[in-house]
């Protein structure tokens, strides 16, 4: 049996290093998934305007997509697309007067009332596969490797959607632990890295960025985990401006939690795409010998 899959837009340009890891891990652990055809963008964030329904018709059109296929479950990897095709879903379900309006001005779609269920990879291992099932899968223990688990904003808020509880998390905990890494807590964990205040006041966005990194550091952090790709710019790509704006700022590796999760059931390197990361994230990995 099978599930659907949404990609979203980034994960097929700048950040193939987390689907190429996440289809490769899933294949290995026999987690049959569909990429949805005919799929739109999500819209990339959910509108806090509670009037503007506009931007709901995105991804109640993926949902549609999923429904018309036959499953009753889609599968995410980005927390972004995840929260948007989460919150969109749960307005479909408990919402009946917006409900109707927006399939009233989808007149050309069938009908949709959150028949779908969404889930994230990191849920969906934890309640569907398990977290013992997936212990024994593991080939390539990471002990040794010090990481940060960066929850960022979209994976626990708002708590209709949360995958954890939102000021207590501990499913990415759970999920290094099973790879075999040592799982290094930090307070900024679950704070915003900046989003996309990164284009219109990107100072701010350095700012908060250097200061997770630092925090992570402190605490005893080697390397920081992620599931965004925008959290993946901020954090990880925009770290060479970090250090010229701010002295002192860190050299921190950053993959994505599909990169460790392909690497702990020992597939290749080429998998998770690490030309794609920073040059520190690649040599930490190779003086720990896991490549």
């Amino acid at each position: 049996m099978s599930i659907s899959y949404y990609p979203g837009c980034t994960l097929k340009t700048k950040a193939k290093n987390l689907e190429s890891s996440a289809l490769a891990a899933m294949k290995e652990l026999g987690i049959k998934v569909e990429e949805l055809d005919r799929w739109n963008c999500c819209g990339a964030v959910y509108s806090l305007a509670d009037d503007d329904l506009i931007h709901i018709v995105a991804p109640v059109r993926d949902l549609i997509r999923v429904k018309e296929r036959g499953h009753d479950t889609v599968l995410a990897l980005c927390s972004m697309c995840y929260n948007t095709l989460a919150r969109a879903n749960h307005l479909m379900k408990n919402d009946e007067e917006k409900r109707k309006t927006i399939n009233m001005f989808m007149d050309e779609e069938p009908d949709y009332a959150g028949e779908v269920r969404v889930v994230h990879l990191f849920d969906y291992l934890r309640d569907d596969y398990g977290w013992d099932k997936l212990k024994e899968k593991i080939k390539k223990p990471l002990n040794g490797l010090k990481v940060g688990p960066y929850y960022g904003c979209t994976l626990l808020r708002p708590k209709e959607v949360a995958l954890d509880h939102p000021d207590n998390p501990s499913i990415f905990e759970k999920f290094l632990e099973t790879l075999g890494a040592e799982v290094i807590n930090f307070p900024m964990s679950t704070q915003c890295c900046g989003a996309y205040q990164v284009l219109g006041n990107p100072d701010a966005a350095v700012k908060v960025s250097h200061e997770i990194l630092t925090d992570a550091v402190a605490h005893g952090a080697e390397a920081l985990a992620l599931t965004c790709p925008l959290c993946d710019y901020n954090l990880g790509r925009r770290q060479n401006i970090m250090q010229e704006k701010i002295e002192g700022s860190p050299e921190v590796p950053v993959y994505y939690f599909t990169q460790l999760l392909a690497l702990a059931l020992g597939l290749p390197a080429a998998d998770c795409h690490l030309e794609l990361n920073r040059e520190s994230a690649v040599n930490l990995l190779k003086d720990k010998s896991y490549i």
